[in-house]
């Protein structure tokens, strides 16, 4: 009975023509390869089999191969898109990520972050918000030396260490869809004004209503918490009221739907009465009744792009430079807007 051998780099070096250190290079992305050669090098890769070790690699490069992913967000769809981003580029580049929950608003959450790092012995972290909008966490880690990568609404840090979802620029377009649509009274379910995005996405649509001179009076902004259950409790105040609304922008989905609800259990028609807009476009914007028009935050393209400058950080010689820095949500139109009907 004959016994298969494992394939080893010096095979792959053989059968390809080229240096074990020339392999290496292809293994851990460096640029230096030419691309005809990368190609036959991958192709007999595939050919033999070969699984580079990670363990010996983790060694000879003093590296553990391993990504941290620092999150405290409920939202497990927005979650499930980071890590799908995240694993797309890890997959391609040999590297396993290790995931870490934390409550950011706990006194003791930094030293928590910093632990999860040093017994997890991970290359780099990325950090998504609200936790990465932490100016003490960030300071902690430059002082470290520990590669990171925020990812964020608004411009925090150095663009080597941030990529920005730019959503106070987005707000200019849902803006410019609801006065085209002829709406003037428009109220705001606004997010929680500790997190950053809120801010961010309140000024911005705000500012962008001034420019087209509307004016939104302040009992037609109310905060919400960012949940189904509070944009009910929010869509009763501002939908039984001597006068509503034609037009409302929730923070985001899981509130526009409480306001879908409300409205029907108000006898309220939308769009017909009523135009409704969110922020995130979450796999329910489009199944809901109305669909929802809705401002899509790319979150798989914002993760990838973050997973390649970590990867970057952690590997400066070996790894093409990624340049982009700001990334911007873009407007998805559907059934919930609709040109305003002038009241009598």
């Amino acid at each position: 009975m004959e016994i298969k051998t494992k394939s080893t780099i010096n095979d792959v070096a053989r059968v390809a023509g080229v240096s074990k250190r020339t392999v290496s290079r292809v293994i851990n992305g460096s640029p230096s390869v030419g691309q005809i050669t990368r190609e036959r090098i991958n192709s007999v890769i595939k050919e033999l089999n070969f699984k580079p070790d990670k363990q010996a690699r983790g060694l000879a490069n003093k590296k553990s191969y391993l990504l941290g992913l620092i999150y405290d967000n409920p939202d497990a769809l927005y979650i499930d898109q980071v890590q799908r981003g995240c694993l797309s580029i890890c997959t391609q580049l040999g590297y396993e990520l290790v995931v870490h929950p934390c409550q950011w608003q706990k006194e003791d959450f930094v030293n928590d972050c910093l632990n999860f790092i040093s017994r997890s012995n991970v290359d780099g972290v990325l950090i998504l918000p609200p936790v990465s909008e932490s100016k003490i966490l960030a300071s902690a880690l430059r002082e470290r030396h520990y590669p990171y990568v925020r990812i964020a609404s608004a411009d925090l840090d150095d663009h080597a260490n941030i990529v920005i979802s730019n959503e106070r620029e987005a707000m200019e377009d849902i803006a410019e869809h609801l006065v085209s649509l002829g709406h003037s009274d428009i109220a705001m379910i606004s997010g929680p004004s500790q997190f950053c995005s809120s801010r961010e996405r309140l000024e911005g649509f705000s500012d962008s209503l001034k420019k087209r001179n509307i004016t939104i009076p302040e009992n037609r902004i109310i905060e919400g918490k960012n949940s189904y259950e509070s944009g009910m409790e929010v869509a009763n105040k501002l939908l039984t009221g001597t006068t509503i609304p034609t037009a409302i922008f929730a923070n985001n989905d899981e509130m526009a739907a409480g306001v879908i609800r409300v409205a029907s259990d108000l006898g309220i028609k939308i769009p017909e009465q009523l135009s409704l807009a969110g922020f995130d476009d979450n796999i329910f914007a489009s199944r809901i009744i109305p669909s929802l028009t809705t401002l899509r935050r790319p979150v798989e393209e914002i993760s990838i792009v973050a997973t390649r400058k970590l990867i970057q950080a952690i590997n400066p010689q070996n790894t093409p430079l990624e340049q982009t820095t700001v990334i911007k949500p873009y407007l998805i139109t559907r059934e919930s807007t609709a040109s305003c009907i002038t009241k009598s």
